[in-house]
């Protein structure tokens, strides 16, 4: 008989139960990919509460609670720590079925301990029991890290910043590696206006280029990928709707962006596109000759209620999954960078599930000779890491692709608390291949099935990220 939350939580056999408890469990974790604070484990602070370390900034919780109707006060607002988690707490019964369910209880059990089920009448309980342990070194940013067995993160940083956490956090002998992403998304926003203008200042200032056309653009951004190299960085993400495509010359594009530079916006939403293809095409030859991992995260329709965009800004919770066309797009994207040689490492994130198959046999047609997995269909991600989307992503992989060269699971999160996704998966990954072995579709190797779970959990991304030596 399965229980909630016990040590066999999700593992439905005997079987399953063997793989995680014996291969899967112990494993440390590489999170090469994270929205993780780099200023906060550099001051390694301790959180004030439990609704700083776990509500603030966390759009899952903040939508479900919009669906039940509660106030904005109380999930972005001004409301005090203590009724905001009082709030959540009011909730979570609710999301019953939801894997909010499942996350909320997890990461109380760990690191927290607590067991119980949040409701509201246990909401100030818990509130004043955790609060002696979040001021205690093992519940600083470092300790959590520590305590999760953490060997490397990759934070998401912009080509501008400095990356002084990142030299501090080195330089003070943390065993954590946290490695800087470069995500350069800022720079294809051509329509953006003033704000446009205003991130081609920071770019210029950080970068010490003067850009006054596309030339010196991509010299300024050639620049802070040398600069954010020489700090550790590996690896390059980018957050879009869909692959672009060109639709114009190089010629014509710097045309328009001098005129942007120089406040005509009138062309620039109709050549965005083809300014992004121009610009990260660049990039990606680069990112091959550095031998980084490039990242793309596809598929979002953004900021969808433009009343809220204006009072709460960007990444509350307003954002969907959008239905864009991919797979041409995709192709050439990847072809042009092919027929050069200069294709680096590529992960694809798919946001559509009704994409998943589109997603994974593309990867089948870049693949590269003594590069294992070069092409990578990504865990299932946003709206898509729960229970059936990782289901549905890690069984289209296997029946297109090879689910054995697979990186698997990140935690994508501004949380340090979220590393339960981690355990999560893990529990998800032994009961589908336990669930094979006990139907007979693969042979009953438990010492082999183990081990492929391990190289999916852990040996894969370590060696994929070129992180033997963390």
């Amino acid at each position: 008989m399965a229980y909630f939350l016990t040590d066999n939580f999700l593992l439905q056999s005997s079987t399953a139960e063997k793989l995680y408890h014996d291969y899967a469990k112990k494993l440390p974790i590489i999170d090469y990919h994270s929205h993780l604070p780099p200023d906060a484990v550099a001051s390694n602070e301790n959180f004030r509460n439990i609704t700083h370390i776990w509500l603030a900034g966390d759009h899952y919780k903040w939508r479900a609670q919009r669906v039940l109707g509660i106030p904005e006060q109380y999930i972005t607002g001004d409301a005090d720590d203590r009724e905001k988690f009082k709030k959540w707490a009011e909730a979570v019964p609710y999301t019953l079925r939801n894997p909010l369910y499942h996350w909320t209880h997890m990461e109380l059990k760990n690191p927290f301990g607590v067991t119980e089920l949040l409701d509201a009448s246990n909401a100030d309980a818990i509130f004043d029991r955790t609060l002696p342990q979040l001021q205690i070194p093992e519940f600083t940013p470092r300790g959590l890290l520590r305590h999760f067995q953490v060997e490397m993160v990759g934070t998401t940083d912009d080509p501008t910043d400095s990356l002084e956490h990142h030299q501090s956090i080195a330089q003070s002998g943390f065993e954590t590696k946290i490695l800087p992403t470069f995500r350069p998304d800022k720079v294809f926003q051509l329509s953006k206006g003033d704000d446009y203008r205003d991130y081609i200042e920071r770019l210029q200032s950080s970068s010490g280029v003067a850009i006054v056309d596309l030339d010196t653009l991509l010299d300024a951004l050639w620049n802070r990928l040398y600069y954010f190299h020489s700090h550790g960085c590996r690896i390059a993400d980018h957050g879009l709707s869909h692959l672009p495509k060109a639709t114009a010359s190089p010629a014509k594009l710097n045309e328009v962006f001098k005129q942007v530079l120089a406040g005509d916006d009138h062309l620039a939403a109709a050549h965005e596109e083809a300014f992004t293809y121009t610009v990260l095409l660049e990039l990606c030859k680069l990112y091959h000759d550095k031998e980084w991992v490039q990242q793309f995260h596809l598929g979002p329709l953004r900021n969808n209620n433009s009343r809220r965009l204006r009072e709460l800004g960007p990444d509350t919770g307003f954002d969907s999954i959008g239905d864009f066309q991919q797979a041409e797009n995709m192709s050439q994207f990847f072809n042009a960078l092919e027929a050069e040689g200069r294709l680096a490492k590529t992960i694809i994130y798919n946001l559509n599930p009704a994409d998943n198959a589109v997603f994974a046999a593309m990867m089948g047609n870049f693949q590269a000779e003594g590069t294992k997995g070069k092409m990578q269909f990504g865990s299932g991600w946003w709206f898509l890491d729960q229970l059936d989307g990782m289901t549905q992503q890690m069984d289209t992989l296997s029946n297109i692709g090879l689910i054995s060269c697979f990186v698997g699971m990140l935690t994508d999160s501004r949380s340090f608390l979220s590393y339960s996704r981690h355990e999560y998966f893990r529990r998800l990954l032994c009961n589908l291949f336990a669930r094979d072995i006990n139907n007979g579709l693969i042979p009953d190797d438990v010492q082999w099935t183990g081990k492929i779970i391990q190289d999916i959990c852990y040996h894969n991304a370590k060696a994929y990220f070129g992180l033997q030596d963390v």
